[in-house]
């Protein structure tokens, strides 16, 4: 019997966050029932392993990247978490490209690490760094959110926690590959953000908030460890101080906002 909920999240930039909080929210409501939250997005969170049992619902979100879950946020979801027969609930967000891979990815993740994932879905949401998707969530997203967290309920009380399949059971593809504006790859892995020192009051906080440690906290203004382009130093960013200039990079971003404004459509899945 469920006793209580719990809504994890990796979310650099805020948006899987809010979607999963919402739906835990939405279910704990309900359900009545005790609701905690959890995120792992900061390094500080990153160490501690976290065990669950088949009394506790699981709301467990994450980013799309290049088609998948985020391969430098991979490690922390093997080995952080051990579901104990906990039902779940997995959730992915994506900007308005494709999801590609990262549900299926993820929902196997989940049941590796012993949850039992019985309803899903891929959200569309405003992309972290191209201007594309911006009208998410569309109420077409919050109908079918709503409709998945309905059947989630109704599982929830006959105890239902059959496993789902996703996209017909197509297995995990290949990391999608960036392209540029002439339909090149487009290979920015190195690029890392740049810091507009006219605007910069050194607060602090991109590095605080960067999910992989990567800005230093002595000195704001160097990036010596890996950027995943996450975006996080530039959304938290109160003097709008950061940016990325690589060429490569922008073109992608280009390329983006020109093949990709159509609205993306969310999927859910169950059974």
């Amino acid at each position: 019997m469920i006793k209580n909920i719990a809504a994890i999240s990796f979310s650099p930039t805020g948006s899987t966050r809010d979607l999963v909080n919402k739906a835990a929210e939405t279910l704990a409501g309900r359900l009545k029932l005790p609701l905690s939250y959890d995120s792992f997005t900061l390094p500080k969170n990153q160490k501690k392993v976290r065990r669950f049992t088949e009394e506790t619902l699981v709301v467990f979100g994450m980013p799309t990247y290049a088609g998948r879950v985020p391969n430098k946020a991979l490690p922390f979801l093997k080995t952080l978490f051990v579901g104990g027969g906990a039902p779940a609930v997995a959730l992915v967000t994506f900007g308005n490209r494709s999801y590609d891979s990262s549900l299926t990815e993820l929902k196997e993740e989940l049941t590796a690490a012993g949850f039992r994932v019985f309803a899903a879905g891929a959200f569309a949401r405003p992309h972290a760094f191209a201007n594309i998707g911006r009208e998410h969530p569309t109420k077409e997203d919050s109908n079918l959110l709503e409709t998945l967290l309905g059947v989630a309920e109704v599982k929830i009380g006959q105890e239902d926690f059959a496993s789902i399949t996703i996209k017909d059971g197509a297995p995990v593809g290949p990391y999608y590959i960036p392209l540029g504006e002439d339909g090149e790859p487009a290979k920015f892995l190195k690029a890392k953000p740049l810091t507009d020192f006219a605007k910069c009051d050194h607060c602090g906080k991109c590095a605080a908030l960067c999910p992989m440690g990567a800005i230093s906290k002595d000195n704001t203004d160097e990036v010596p460890g890996t950027c995943i382009k996450c975006q996080a130093c530039i959304v938290y960013c109160h003097r709008h101080a950061k940016f990325f200039h690589d060429d490569r990079f922008l073109s992608h971003k280009a390329m983006l906002e020109k093949n990709y404004v159509k609205t993306a459509r969310s999927e859910i899945f169950y059974r």
